[in-house]
């Protein structure tokens, strides 16, 4: 039989058990945490712990991020005197999923070891090149990765787990840059731990599953079988290929053209996606990170103290999200995450107005970008990303983030280059009242526009967004 005709049957056996149970029965009745097999007998929800093993290991590339973003915030001065640039400020989607994780942890190991063995600033400067590429691959197909392989009931659970990756990361780039203003040659060290956690990500994908619904648009439907019974056990398989063939409307991977993202029926969910990267990077968060230490010496905590506190406040935040984002939804997490960042950004123009004495602005400050911090964490941050992988169709996912990712990372371009400039020009009150205003823009495009996909499979999502004309 043809790879077309299996899936062609699979779509048939999927409209006879809607027929006969219906969409409207599975959410009314079952909820999104129950379950179909072949026969239409209720099997209950494939357990999370076979995912699981897996998630981890690609939440590795996260974890490297964010230990690759702090690395040099301790190691810097250490860095500038031992290469001599001190005081000088100006000195994947065609070989799927798990190999592209592989990939990206290539560059990193290459980089960091090119980063820890530098004599000149340049050396350094190329070692960091390759870190950036693999830092620009990871985590984007790390959550393509976590939201194809997870079950729908824990899906936004796993997801939450990239941004604690990243926490941990950074905190732990953190803790083992303390000695390096004191040991010399310390930095290098720093340097060197990141090589194994990118070595073991390496690894261990080797011993992971492929995405099925990456399997399943390369016409290899067989494999993807293989790899449903992996993740969620034989019971579930059939049910699962159904929800496959399903969103399997005829089109070929290779009939994508990129104008339809741009102007085809796909463009109001890119729309979506895009926003909301812009307004996560011009909510002020990169404002906090850049500024939080001067604030922190103005208030008597020194720079090592003020960074673990920014740390803790991240992690704080990232693991409530875990917990409530199967629980209370995206959209929910989404719309308190910028209300409590707007909450943060006003604490912060009242410190630096005359209404309060110049102690009591400090505190305000120093209050005001924790709060931003944990109201980041908690669904600005992590919900995104998430958000745009389960939205996307699956013949367009990759290249879809892929646009979005793009379009985030222009936005975080401009935004640190600009931040000092205008911080100069204009001052924290204005600038911070900006920040204000496009967090409440958030909430209100979000309330408008975002869909909640909270326990919906990916082919109920898709459906949801982009009925069939």
């Amino acid at each position: 039989m043809s790879m077309r005709g299996r899936h062609l049957d699979a779509y048939s056996m999927y409209k006879r058990g809607t027929r006969e149970h219906g969409f409207d029965a599975f959410d009314k009745e079952q909820g999104p945490e129950r379950s179909l097999n072949g026969v239409g007998k209720d099997i209950g929800v494939p357990s999370w712990k076979r995912s699981l093993r897996h998630v981890l290991v690609a939440t590795l590339s996260s974890f490297l991020y964010g230990y690759h973003l702090g690395v040099v915030n301790e190691t810097l001065e250490s860095i500038s005197r031992d290469l001599g640039f001190h005081g000088n400020t100006m000195a994947e989607d065609g070989v799927g999923r798990r190999r592209a994780l592989q990939l990206c942890a290539l560059p990193m190991i290459i980089g960091a070891s090119m980063s820890a063995t530098a004599k000149s600033l340049w050396a350094m400067l190329l070692g960091r090149l390759f870190v950036g590429t693999g830092m620009g691959i990871g985590p984007a197909v790390a959550a393509l990765y976590v939201t194809e392989v997870s079950p729908a009931y824990v899906r936004g659970t796993y997801g939450s787990f990239t941004q604690i990756a990243t926490g941990l990361g950074l905190m732990g780039s953190l803790f083992i840059g303390f000695p390096a203003k004191a040991i010399e040659g310390w930095w290098r060290i720093c340097f060197w731990a990141s090589v194994a956690p990118a070595a073991i990500l390496a690894l261990f994908m080797e011993f992971s599953v492929e995405s099925p619904h990456w399997l399943f648009k390369r016409g290899r439907a067989a494999d993807a079988e293989a790899e449903f019974e992996k993740l969620l056990g034989g019971p579930y398989v059939k049910s699962a290929m159904a929800e496959l063939s399903k969103s399997d409307r005829g089109d070929e991977a290779d009939t994508f053209k990129f104008s339809e993202l741009l102007y085809g029926h796909h463009r109001k969910v890119v729309f979506i996606g895009s926003t909301l990267f812009a307004l996560q990077q011009l909510s002020g968060i990169n404002a906090v990170f850049y500024f939080s230490s001067t604030v922190f010496e103005t208030a008597g905590v020194p720079s090592e103290s003020a960074n673990m506190c920014v740390g803790i406040a991240n992690l704080l935040g990232s693991f409530v999200a875990m917990i409530l984002m199967d629980r209370l939804g995206r959209k929910v997490l989404l719309i308190g995450s910028f209300s409590g960042m707007v909450v943060a950004m006003f604490l912060q123009i009242t410190s630096a107005t005359s209404l309060v004495s110049r102690s009591s602005g400090v505190y305000l400050s120093v209050g005001g970008m924790l709060l931003s911090v944990l109201a980041f964490a908690i669904g600005a941050g992590p919900v995104p990303s998430i958000l745009l992988s389960e939205m996307f169709p699956g013949r367009v996912r990759a290249n879809a983030v892929s646009v979005c990712m793009a379009f985030h990372w222009i936005v975080n371009f401009f935004v640190g280059l600009l931040f000092l400039r205008l911080l100069e020009q204009i001052g924290p009150l204005v600038l911070n009242s900006i920040f204000g205003a496009f967090c409440l823009l958030a909430v209100l495009f979000i309330k408008k526009n975002v869909l909640e996909t909270k326990g919906k499979s990916l082919q109920e999502i898709e459906i949801a967004l982009l009925p069939s004309e």
